[in-house]
């Protein structure tokens, strides 16, 4: 939202200090409900950035001057992009990051252009060699794979003036064998252009991509060959090829604790059963993970499968990679890591260790494992994922920051004030809504089944609060017991009707009567202006899908919270619906609107008064009350069938129509309301390959140290 636009020959849009608006140089924007500025409305402008919360468009020296209001969109514009063909390319390649060379003798250039000839060479080699690729680590066969690719190079129109030909020497020694690492990194990426290819989304790789991570090959390697020739017989034979048995012997009989068993747990645990990490004598990983799986975790997670739905992430998953690679020495726990489990990962435990890798989803548990490494001087590898975007960090002891060292600034949360009263964003609505659904259908049960299981426990607990907490638990426990109870179906469509006129219809009249349209600030501006919007109340009509989506999931959640039975027939509601008469809106005097955060709560008397009363009626008709049949609604996000997402969305749209903001459908809804992380299965692979890539180097890293020792 705008704060303010500038009348100027470089005009100057300025976003609220806690709304970043995120754009970047030559994006494209537009603007809607600008007051004052009207010129400005629905046009386009390409903008330059000043600063996380300012921009540049363009002449405004001529528009209207600035008054109030306003939104602005980034607009998409297509990119058209060209590109050589493959036979041009193998010619005169052109790569992806060749904006980045400083020149021709950049070692960068110079290693992806050997890349680029020992691809074709290896397709010379195999066609004069029945097909066959090098041997490994065989001297005859590199120094004719060598001798092909100067062969190539010398018979192009430009030749390239210089090569690597170490870098040609070990791509023969290794070509036939195979890091699964580098497969998650290359397959990650590949399915990445096919989503950009189908979808017109994101920016694809133009044009050639090479990844290489020679620098997780043991030093010397021309001067022991024989120890890289590799057991026929291995599992592990690929992998052998390029790092060596030494190396391999290590990594079998390495000790691994991994943290989470999610997304990225999953990649690591099917990485390290095909690097054979932790299946040696002396090997083992420890994975601990205390969630269980979800319907939704299925798209990405991909040990599991639609009959593990709420079974435990840690055992399936284990049990996943001990089917790939028998040979793996895995222990699986089921909790969580931190202070309370200091008895089970004690110093035993972390003296055992060779390496920590987290897998996790949440920055305390991050800070409280780099804390242990520390104290106990253990190399971390730290990732995360969001959406496309993703990140790995290295830390090791005495040579590297640590986790901690740095941190991201804390999330914002919403202010109480925007989500009651001075919403302006889709997001606040779905908020408002998740906490209407808990307030009405969850909250309430947890404390009536307190109040029925000992009232005087309940009380006392309950004096302790503050007045306005007491006061609206005890009006929440009144109305689920007594005056919103409900014996029928019936019962339920009047209460979601008076529910729908309470929230969408009177309570906005209320708010307009306090603080009218035409109300002026102490400083003589309009009070309604941006950031806040001007609502308007609803008024109900059942042929208005939203409006009777509100009703029919409402009523429903009703009906189960009492213990009744539901009705899925729209027509049978329908009906039901039209007949039931609300009582007209009379605005209220004396009601208090808190509208800052600093404000403090007025209290009155008669709140103390309707806090005793409240006590009385309840502790007069316990036992009767005993008797309500009372089931409690947790909120479930991936069941489509029990009106929990149902509610929610239409909910936040009917509030987001109150105040004129665009409405979103279900699925975002329940990104948002079910605080669901962006995550994608391409940005895992990359990012856990990355992960393990690291952990090769850890390996020849504890190699080195002991030779040295």
């Amino acid at each position: 939202m705008i704060s303010y636009i500038t009348n100027d020959k470089e005009g100057i849009v300025t976003t609220f200090e806690d709304q970043r608006h995120d754009l970047e140089d030559g994006d494209y924007v537009t603007f809607k409900e600008v007051k004052g500025m009207n010129e400005i409305n629905g046009k386009e402008f390409k903008i330059s950035v000043l600063t996380p919360f300012s921009f540049i468009i363009g002449d405004t020296s001529t528009f209207g001057e600035y008054k109030n209001g306003g939104i602005v969109i980034e607009v998409k514009k297509e990119k058209i992009i060209d590109f050589k063909s493959m036979e041009m390319c193998l010619e005169e390649p052109k790569f992806f990051d060749e904006d980045n060379y400083w020149g021709d003798a950049d070692p960068k250039k110079i290693d992806n252009i050997s890349i680029h000839l020992a691809f074709q060479a290896l397709d010379e080699f195999r066609q004069e060699n029945s097909e066959e690729l090098p041997k490994p680590w065989d001297l005859n066969d590199s120094k004719r794979f060598v001798e092909i690719a100067l062969l190539i190079n010398s018979q192009k129109k430009n030749p390239f003036s210089k090569l690597n030909e170490n870098l040609l020497k070990i791509f023969s020694f290794t070509c036939s064998g195979n890091l699964c690492p580098i497969q998650s990194v290359i397959g990650g990426l590949a399915a990445q252009e096919i989503i950009k290819a189908c979808s017109g989304k994101f920016h694809p790789i133009n044009q050639l991509f090479y990844f290489d991570c020679k620098e997780i090959l043991p030093e010397n390697t021309f001067e022991r060959i024989e120890e890289f020739k590799p057991d026929l017989n291995s599992r592990y034979l690929s992998q052998t090829i390029v790092l060596g048995k030494q190396i391999q012997n290590r990594l079998e009989n390495f000790k691994c604790f991994l943290v989470g068993s999610g997304a990225l747990g999953c990649e690591y645990l099917k990485n390290f059963a095909m690097m054979g990490l932790g299946s040696g004598p002396n090997g083992l990983i420890t994975v601990t993970d205390m969630d269980t799986i979800e319907k939704s975790n299925l798209n990405r997670q991909f040990l599991f499968r639609s009959w593990d739905v709420q079974k435990s992430k840690a055992e399936v998953a284990s049990n996943a990679v001990k089917e790939m690679n028998p040979n793996l020495n895995i222990r699986t726990n089921l909790n969580r890591v931190g202070p309370e489990t200091e008895h089970i990962y004690n110093d035993e435990f972390f003296d055992s260790l060779d390496v920590v890798c987290n897998a996790l989803d949440n920055v305390k548990t991050r800070l409280y494992i780099d804390s242990k490494c520390i104290e106990y001087r253990k190399p971390l590898i730290e990732s995360g994922t969001l959406g496309t975007e993703g990140n790995v960090q290295v830390c090791l002891p005495n040579l590297t920051e640590a986790y901690s060292s740095s941190q991201d600034p804390p999330e914002k949360n919403i202010p109480i004030c925007t989500l009651k009263i001075f919403p302006n964003a889709i997001e606040h609505t779905i908020q408002w809504a998740r906490d209407l659904f808990e307030g009405l259908f969850s909250n309430p049960v947890v404390s009536a089944f307190n109040f029925l299981q000992n009232p005087d426990l309940y009380f006392r607990n309950l004096s302790k609060l503050g007045i306005q907490q007491r006061l609206e638990e005890l009006q929440q426990l009144e109305k689920i017991f007594i005056s919103e109870k409900c014996s029928s179906f019936e019962e339920c469509v009047v209460w979601a009707r008076e529910s729908f006129q309470e929230n969408f219809h009177n309570n906005i009249k209320q708010l307009l009567f306090n603080f009218p349209p035409e109300l002026k600030t102490s400083n003589g501006l309009p009070f309604w202006s941006s950031p806040k919007r001007l609502p308007h109340p609803l008024y109900f009509d059942a042929n208005n899908s939203t409006h009777f989506d509100y009703i029919f999931s409402a009523a429903n959640l009703k009906a189960f919270l009492h213990d009744l039975k539901q009705e899925r027939n729209r027509e049978k509601i329908f009906s039901y619906v039209q007949d039931v008469q609300v009582v007209s809106f009379k605005p209220k005097l004396g009601v208090k609107i808190k509208i800052n955060e600093n404000d403090e709560e007025e209290f009155t008397d008669e709140d103390e008064i309707e806090i005793d009363n409240l006590i009385r009626k309840l502790q007069n008709e316990y036992l009767s009350l005993k008797k309500s049949k009372l089931v409690k609604i947790d909120f479930e996000k991936d069941d489509d069938s029990n009106f929990h997402m149902d509610f929610i969305t239409s909910c936040s749209n009917l509030r987001a129509e109150n105040y004129d903001i665009t409405p979103t459908d279900k699925h975002n809804t329940k990104l948002i309301a079910g605080k669901i992380i962006p995550a994608i299965a391409t940005t895992t692979s990359v990012i856990v390959g990355l992960d393990c890539l690291e952990l090769y180097k850890l390996f020849l890293y504890f190699s080195l140290r002991s030779q040295c020792q």
